[in-house]
């Protein structure tokens, strides 16, 4: 017996011998699979908890300057994240530690010892699991849910999940940072689902949309199947009212429902089996001006190439040029009844713009002179609503401005004479003091030439001081040919508002949006790497790029050199970048858009090769270099920070340069750098244009991972309607912008075209030969 019982013993111990490691590190977050086990943990830098069938993930994203906990979509390139714990709390370290306890749950340990819960369960956990149906739930020891994400939804809900009465979804700032934004849906106890913004949560004057259920009583909840049928379900689990009917079943579908930061309630679909972003099945509005607070006090939304901006009634400036959902000021002061002469004042009238209706005196009028009449002859009236016959008066500030076509609304804004531009209280003083002010004209005429004069010698003078200043101090190279603005730091330091508004990071420095003083938008790049690298590529950039001029390439406006401080002054280019424009936007951009983008990228690049003064490879070609700006041009940017080529040379050796997956295999090979680099880079990204993906995209299948390679099959088969998948394309284009790609990234130099016979090739202009097979895919990545 005792010999049958130490036999056991052993065979237990050798079987925990033989137990994955991982059991007991908590490495289980490494393995696809939905069973957590008490203990197990995550960090910002391991793995996640996947589903079981890696549909949805649970774990760290990056969140500002740190990090938050979450759940998202994880086998769709555009990363979409549907459900933040603590969305409002601050971004959590990289040091912290998230793990499951029995007690706790979901417990935050940071490195001060602090423990932050995220589920607080009503009794002992056993498990957790990360479920198919993208809830997240912990279990008891009999394996019964004690606490469920989907009970806490933040701004988006998913088949299978209820939005109860009582509860309600919050819209996130942006798609990038899921804090409370303005707006929510709510489920309200009286059964309507109504949307509002967030400051007025069941106030029904601020309801911008209604379901109109509220004869259905209480217990009512919003409900999504996996057919995508969207709808009200009362509590004997009738159907009341269904927002959208289910979709086409065919194909893998999933569905979510998401109030977006514009605060427009929209259902999106996605087929898991083919490439491509979410589609957009359902919207709660058609007018995206419909949601109250989109814009400030005083100032209005309208409706601008498909989406909305703010602008300000006349007599009106933005609070702040580069935040203007802030609303809008005054740029006059108000003289106030004492001094009131209706002579001092002109009338504007705008259209189709409804404002909350707060009036201090209302009454009937049959004409909109009437109501124009009455408004300007009231010292206390500011604005005027004409509508339905009546007209009502009203105070600043106006609130909630919204264009509404259909609505037949007439606004008059009283705006005094002095912030209107008009001239008329100047040429009333004209006519009373003609002769006065003539005498008065003469001597300040007279004046002002004779400081003009005085100006211009010492201004001659100044610069001749300055320039001799700056050559004694061997610095004539770097102002040599520039004939930029120069700024001081305070200026730009003012510009951006302390440099708050961040809108790109390079390896180089960070970007800034800032108002500069005439009043444009700019893009301030502040340098860090002043003492190496940094003020080597801004001397560079100063007399290069001040000396390139092209339709295709971002301009420089001016720079700043005080002291330690390295800063450019670049125009803004408002659509963002190439890299959203292709991976991130809802739909493809069309095929021919996309045709003309790969044109005008190869003729800026072209400028920097051959038609620039001195010779630029630009060394880091990629979709997060081409800038798009407010008409839809393409733009290449930070071309400023290549190497330099001079006339007589024709290659250069140096370190890598540019981005992983579109550096040239010639960089990894200590041989020449040309301007063969640039096309190769070109190439790669000619490719990710024509199927609207990246090089690399690990959520495919296998022999689609890496594009380049794929792209060659797809070519070599005669299948490249597998790239374009669901797209009218013309075939002879299609396959004329794949063999110009297969050329340039050959990996052999020599056997790329030059930028300008790409250009020619994507013409058409010249022929484009049957490119050799490739020797290897070898792409950096």
């Amino acid at each position: 017996m005792t010999r049958f019982c130490n036999l056991k013993l052993a065979a237990m111990i050798l079987f925990l011998l033989l137990l994955p490691s991982s059991i007991f590190s908590g490495a289980t977050a490494q393995q696809r699979t939905s069973n957590i086990s008490l203990g197990s943990s995550l960090t910002p830098h391991s793995s996640y908890w996947y589903s079981a069938s890696g549909h949805f993930a649970f774990g760290f994203y990056p969140k500002g300057n740190g990090f938050a906990v979450g759940i998202w979509f994880a086998k769709i390139q555009q990363k979409t994240v549907i459900w933040t714990a603590n969305s409002d709390g601050s971004p959590l370290p990289d040091d912290v530690i998230l793990s499951l306890s029995s007690d706790g749950g979901l417990i935050l340990q940071l490195n001060q010892g602090q423990l932050i819960p995220i589920a607080n369960v009503p009794q002992p956990a056993f498990s957790a699991s990360m479920l198919d149906s993208g809830n997240f739930v912990i279990y008891d020891s009999e394996s019964r849910i004690i606490w469920q994400s989907f009970d806490f939804p933040t701004d988006t809900i998913l088949p299978g999940q209820r939005l109860l009465a009582g509860k309600r979804l919050v819209s996130s700032n942006s798609s990038a940072n899921h804090t409370s934004g303005r707006f929510q849906l709510f489920m309200q106890n009286d059964g309507n689902l109504v949307q509002y913004p967030l400051e007025y949560t069941g106030e029904k004057d601020y309801a911008y949309w209604v379901s109109g259920t509220s004869a259905a009583g209480d217990d009512v909840s919003l409900n999504l199947d996996r057919n995508g049928q969207l709808y009200l379900l009362n509590a004997t689990g009738s159907n009341i009212k269904t927002l959208k009917e289910r979709g086409n079943i065919s194909g893998n579908l999933i569905y979510r429902a998401t109030i977006d930061e514009d605060g427009i309630f929209r259902l999106y679909s996605h087929n898991l089996d083919h490439y491509g972003n979410w589609s957009i099945e359902w919207w709660s509005s058609d007018n995206k001006c419909d949601p109250i607070g989109l814009c400030g006090m005083n100032s209005y939304c309208t409706l601008v190439n498909h989406g909305t901006s703010c602008a300000c009634p006349p007599g009106f400036d933005f609070i702040d040029q580069s935040q203007k959902h802030l609303g809008c000021q005054r740029n006059s002061s108000d003289e106030g009844c004492m001094e009131f002469k209706e002579s001092n004042y002109i009338i504007h009238k705008l259209e189709y713009v409804s404002w909350e209706d707060d009036p201090y005196a209302t009454f009937g009028s049959n004409t909109e002179t009437d109501c124009r009449e009455e408004c300007s002859t009231d010292c206390n009236c500011e604005a005027a609503l004409f509508k339905n016959q009546e007209c009502r008066k009203q105070k600043f500030p106006l609130r909630f401005g919204r264009f509404k076509q259909n609505e037949p609304v007439v606004t008059f804004i009283k705006v005094s004479i002095r912030s209107s531009g008009t001239k008329i209280e100047s040429m009333k003083k004209m006519k009373e003091q003609r002769m006065n002010i003539l005498i008065i004209g003469i001597v300040l005429l007279t004046l002002a030439v004779f400081l003009l004069a005085i100006f211009g010698v010492l201004s001659y003078r100044y610069r001749v001081w300055n320039y001799k200043k700056i050559s004694g101090q061997g610095n004539n190279a770097l102002f040599e040919d520039i004939t930029l603005r120069s700024f001081t730091y305070d200026e730009l330091n003012k510009a951006t508002n302390h440099f708050k508004d961040e809108i790109g990071k390079g390896a180089f420095g960070t970007v800034f949006r800032g108002v500069i003083a005439n009043g444009i938008t700019v893009a301030i790049k502040r340098l860090e790497k002043v003492v190496a690298e940094g003020e080597r590529e801004f001397r560079n950039e100063m007399r290069v790029i001040g000396r390139t001029h092209h339709k295709n390439l971002v301009r420089l406006f001016g720079y700043c050199h005080d002291g330690t401080n390295r800063l450019l002054v670049y125009e803004y280019m408002s659509n963002g970048s190439l890299a959203d424009f292709l991976f991130k936007s809802e739909q493809k951009p069309a095929w021919e858009e996309r045709i003309e983008i790969a044109l005008n990228i190869a003729r800026g690049i072209f400028y920097l090769h051959e038609e620039c003064e001195t010779q630029i490879i630009h060394c880091d070609i990629k979709p997060e270099n081409i800038l798009i700006d407010e008409k839809g041009g393409v733009k290449i940017a930070d071309f400023g920070l290549s190497k330099l080529l001079m006339p007589n040379q024709s290659k250069t050796y140096t370190g890598v340069r540019g981005t992983r997956g579109y550096v040239a295999p010639e960089w990894h090979r200590n041989f020449p750098i040309t301007v063969k680099a640039d096309v190769y880079s070109y190439g790669i990204m000619l490719l990710e244009i024509i199927c609207c993906r990246r090089n690399l995209d690990m959520h495919v299948p296998d022999n689609e991972i890496v594009l380049a390679e794929w792209v060659y099959e797809c070519f070599e088969s005669n299948e490249l309607r597998k790239l374009v998948q669901h797209e009218e394309v013309g075939e002879t284009k299609l396959e004329r912008m794949v063999k110009v790609g297969l050329w340039c990234i050959q990996d052999e130099p020599s056997l790329r075209p030059s930028i300008k016979r790409v250009a020619l090739m994507l013409e058409g202009t010249i022929d484009t030969p049957t490119p050799p097979t490739p020797p290897s895919f070898s792409i950096s990545i």
